[in-house]
């Protein structure tokens, strides 16, 4: 088959395109490689054309309210599942697919490929998260749940295993999901391929400060990030307050937004934060490099639990890519993308957090060298002009009907 004739649908729920960075680069380096790709997604702000074609890529939304508690989720779920289907229809009628490529969370997606399998079409996997682990950072311990929770946890395992054994093949964001795939999903570790999240250095540009965001503090540190309930930024707001009651001279600039973001807003400013932490919701690509660019430092405040701890955040890798030095707890796969790049506090300590941010404000000749460590990085192995070539190979292996 020409790379002419190999179609692709993607199927992504968690964020519309082209603001799901991964799901989009994806999209977008098949495109400029001859596939025919299409995409299936939920509305959002800034992304609520029903139908529109960006950089030859065939963009299909739908409406998905946000989901808040179970019921919401549930609710979320059977609604996207439907949407996706119809969806599906018309882009196979409209352009086909010989492939649909469906990037989790939920993992419910392999659901619409059945519907076509009697088509010839077969099923990628996409793994980005972990749903029991990310089950349980939302509502707790699979020991602690009750009956109804319990149940809708099992249905978390049940449907990662379905989605392995319905997968022709597997990309893995990193090796502790590879691990999964071969331990909980059965899958033959000849069908997995690891495909990490890499920036573009052609959009995390580094360019000069921009000094005013700092409202005249000496110190910046930054975060960038979905504002979610498993971020751990009340970590965050706690190592701010330490700071402050010491000095009063850091500004935080929290860039991205959430379902979460009116709560922690209000947190902060409980916590009389107002004056040095801003939380500046989903903003442009300009306006997040313009504060990214202007920090000193950043953080990722990621609590520590099995979720977290095997997934790689694309922040990290955004962040070295623009050379800043960063603070984390020390999770396995946030170890694995910065190494040099960053200091590691205790696991959910607040109190070691803020120590360590002092601790590199203070050191401007490590805070450089650790930025350049961390951009050549990089620059040498992690960008997406690395890391993509794992999509391509598997798609040549697939067409060139290795998986059969």
């Amino acid at each position: 088959m020409s790379e002419q004739n190999r179609k692709i649908l993607i199927i992504v729920e968690n964020l519309p395109v082209p603001f799901d960075t991964r799901v989009w680069q994806e999209a977008t380096t098949l495109a400029a490689n001859g596939y025919e790709v299409s995409v299936i997604c939920p509305k959002g702000k800034g992304a609520t054309a029903e139908m529109e074609e960006l950089e030859g890529v065939h963009i299909y939304r739908h409406d998905l309210p946000e989901a808040n508690g179970v019921v919401g989720y549930v609710r979320e779920y059977y609604g996207a599942l439907k949407a996706q289907r119809e969806l599906a229809e018309i882009v196979y009628r409209e352009h086909g697919f010989d492939v649909i490529h469906g990037c989790n969370p939920p993992d419910d997606i392999y659901m619409v490929a059945k519907k076509f399998k009697s088509r010839g079409v077969d099923y990628v996997f996409d793994h980005h998260d972990i749903c029991p682990e990310l089950f349980e950072a939302k509502f707790g311990k699979k020991e602690e749940l009750g009956l109804v929770k319990k149940m809708l946890y099992k249905s978390q395992t049940y449907l990662e295993k379905k989605t392995y054994q319905n997968a022709k093949f597997a990309f893995v964001t990193n090796e502790s999901y590879r691990s999964i795939a071969i331990e909980r999903g059965g899958m033959d570790p000849n069908r997995i391929i690891v495909l990490r999240s890499g920036p573009k250095l052609e959009r995390m540009r580094i360019q000069p400060s921009d000094e005013s965001i700092k409202r005249g503090k000496k110190y910046m540190v930054g975060y960038l990030g979905v504002i979610g309930q498993q971020e751990g930024i009340e970590y965050l707001l706690e190592a701010a307050k330490i700071i402050k009651k010491a000095r009063n001279d850091v500004f935080w600039g929290i860039v991205g937004g959430g379902p979460h973001l009116d709560a922690l807003r209000k947190m902060s400013s409980d916590m009389g934060l107002d004056d040095c932490v801003e939380f500046t919701g989903r903003v442009s690509d300009e306006d997040l490099l313009r504060y990214l660019n202007t920090a000193d430092i950043c953080v990722n405040s990621d609590e520590f639990n099995p979720m977290n701890d095997k997934s790689t955040m694309n922040k990290i890798l955004e962040y070295m890519a623009l050379a800043k030095p960063i603070v984390q707890f020390d999770l396995t796969e946030g170890r694995f993308s910065a190494r040099d790049a960053s200091l590691y506090a205790e696991p959910n300590n607040p109190a070691n957090m803020a120590e360590k941010v002092v601790k590199l404000l203070e050191d401007p000749e490590r805070r450089k060298t650790m930025g350049e460590y961390g951009r050549n990085r990089v620059v040498n192995e992690l960008s997406w002009g690395h890391t993509s070539q794992a999509l391509l190979d598997g798609y040549e292996r697939y067409f060139a009907g290795e998986f059969d």
